[in-house]
């Protein structure tokens, strides 16, 4: 199964210039996301890991059904003010302005080598700010795994000297 026949191109979202690599057709079609889930695990086989963290929102949709096929449990980063409990957060550079990321302050339990999950590696700032939030609240990044590379925006770069998987790229 070729896997980037279920990735549509959407050109000029969210803004002009960018051509926008939509993850619907995949999800909508049970076998290419089993599929997906299957090899993403696959992927990931040689690392030694006790919890996934998916980062908000789309690597909740990779990373829980990956962590459930690894039997391993799950945990949120997300945008500032959407978890209930103590959070840790970190505040990153984009290419215009700022943002933020939090996890639960017990999210990670102090050693846990972890597996960050996102669809798509860009330019690497939201991946490196997982990363470093991990590493804040006592875990060690085992790996960093996507579904997609986008190797021109060179963000494989930001994370540097870690374990960085994806299942696809695109040059």
């Amino acid at each position: 199964m070729n896997l980037n026949d279920y990735l549509r191109d959407v050109p000029d979202f969210p803004k002009p210039g960018i051509m926008f690599k939509d993850i619907a057709p995949l999800l909508a079609n049970h076998a290419a996301m089993t599929y997906c889930i299957d090899q993403m695990a696959e992927m990931v086989a040689g690392l030694e890991i006790q919890c996934v963290a998916g980062i908000e929102s789309r690597g909740f949709l990779f990373g829980t059904p990956l962590a459930l096929k690894l039997g391993l449990g799950f945990t949120p980063i997300r945008k500032p003010g959407k978890l209930p409990a103590a959070t840790t957060k970190y505040e990153y550079e984009l290419e215009y302005g700022t943002d933020t990321l939090e996890i639960h302050n017990d999210g990670v339990a102090d050693g846990d080598k972890v597996l960050i999950v996102d669809d798509v590696l860009a330019t690497g700032g939201t991946a490196q700010a997982a990363c470093n939030l991990v590493e804040m609240v006592g875990g060690e990044v085992a790996g960093c795994a996507f579904l997609l590379e986008l190797e021109f925006l060179k963000g494989r770069g930001k994370l540097a000297g870690r374990n960085v998987l994806s299942l696809l790229q695109d040059a």
